[in-house]
C-alpha cells in the first residue's frame, strides 16, 4: 500500500448521529385511544374545558340581565372582569381545539416546543388577568346595594372568575412542568 494507513477507529465510527430519545410527550402513531395518551394531556384537556365553562359562566352572568348592559358602562371594573373572562374563553377554546386536533389527526397543530412556550406564557397571562379582574371587581361590589340584580350577578361573576383562576393556576403548573421536561430532556 502506498502510504495509506488504515485506522480501526475511523472504520467503526458511526456515519449518522445517534437517534434522539423520544420525548415523554410524543405519541405512537399506531394508537390513538385515550388510554394511550399521557395523563398530563388528558388532565390538561379536562382543565381547559373546565376553565372554558367557568369563564363563560362568569362572562354570561354579567351580561345576561337586560338592565346590565347600561350599568356595565358605569362600572369599568366589571367591564374589565367581563373582558378578562372573554379572553380566557377564547384562549381555552383555542387550546381545546389544538388538543383535539392533535388527538384526532395524530399530528401536531403547532410544533411541540412552540406549543409548550405558548401555553406557558398564555396560561400565566390568563391567570393574571382573571385574578386581577376578580380583585378589582370586589370593591365595586361592596359599594353596591345588596338588593340589586347587578349585585348578585357581579358576585356570581367574581366567584366563577376566581374559580376559573384556580383552574388556570393548575393548568399553568402543568404547562410549566411540560416546558421544563421538554427543555431539560
Amino acid at each position: 500500500m502506498s502510504g495509506v494507513t488504515f485506522s480501526p477507529v475511523a472504520a467503526y465510527s458511526p456515519a449518522q448521529p445517534p437517534l434522539p430519545t423520544p420525548s415523554p410527550f410524543s405519541f405512537s402513531v399506531a394508537s390513538t385511544r385515550w388510554s394511550s395518551r399521557p395523563p398530563i394531556q388528558t388532565a390538561s384537556l379536562f382543565l381547559r374545558g373546565l376553565s372554558l365553562v367557568l369563564s363563560f359562566g362568569s362572562a354570561l352572568s354579567l351580561v345576561a340581565l337586560p338592565s346590565t348592559n347600561t350599568k356595565l358602562k358605569r362600572y369599568p371594573e366589571l367591564l374589565y372582569c367581563f373582558t378578562a373572562n372573554i379572553f380566557t374563553v377564547l384562549y381555552a377554546a383555542y387550546q381545546i381545539f389544538k388538543n383535539i386536533c392533535d388527538i384526532a389527526h395524530r399530528g401536531i397543530f403547532v410544533s411541540d416546543k412552540t406549543s409548550d412556550f405558548i401555553s406557558f406564557i398564555f396560561d400565566q397571562l390568563a391567570g393574571y388577568l382573571l385574578v386581577s379582574a376578580s380583585s378589582v371587581a370586589v370593591p365595586v361590589i361592596q359599594q353596591m346595594d345588596n338588593g340589586n340584580s347587578l349585585w348578585s350577578a357581579s358576585v356570581a361573576s367574581v366567584c366563577l372568575s376566581f374559580a376559573s383562576f384556580l383552574v388556570n393556576a393548575v393548568n399553568a403548573l402543568l404547562s410549566g412542568y411540560k416546558l421544563c421536561k421538554r427543555i431539560m430532556w
